[in-house]
């Protein structure tokens, strides 16, 4: 079990949203929770926030990414000429 901070949180929903905004990914399950663990400086238990976003491939996935490829291969062709 990894745990993330506040900030770490906020990039993941972002990235999520991205993904989803695109069409590369649907949401499946999103399930955030506290987890308590001890304090780096006093020892002392403190709570922790924790995210898990499930996301899946949409139908469209494969053909998405295929163009991405050729754009970024034709872009390197220019690059080269």
């Amino acid at each position: 079990m990894k745990l993330i901070s506040i900030a770490a949180i906020a990039t993941v929903v972002t990235v999520a949203e991205i993904l989803k905004n695109n069409g590369f990914a649907v949401e499946k399950k999103i399930m955030t929770s506290t987890v308590e663990m001890n304090g780096e400086s006093r020892g002392r238990p403190v709570q922790k926030a924790k995210i898990e976003i499930v996301l899946g491939k949409t139908e469209k996935f494969d053909e998405l990414m295929a163009a991405a490829q050729e754009e970024r291969e034709l872009g390197y062709a220019e690059e080269q000429s």
